[in-house]
C-alpha cells in the first residue's frame, strides 16, 4: 500500500510541475505585442527551408 501512495504523490507532483510550465509559457505569450508576434512568425517563415 505504501508503494501506491508514493506513486500517487509522484503523479501529483508531475501534474503540478506540468501546470507550472504551461502557466509560465502562457504568461510569456500574453506579454507579446501583436507586432512582436508578427515579427516572430516572419522569422520562423524565413528560416523554414520548405
Amino acid at each position: 500500500m505504501k508503494l501506491w501512495r508514493v506513486l500517487g504523490v509522484a503523479g501529483l507532483a508531475g501534474v503540478a510541475a506540468t501546470g507550472v510550465i504551461i502557466a509560465r509559457d502562457q504568461r510569456k505569450r500574453a506579454q507579446l505585442t501583436p507586432e512582436q508576434v508578427r515579427a516572430r512568425l516572419h522569422e520562423l517563415l524565413a528560416d523554414d527551408p520548405g
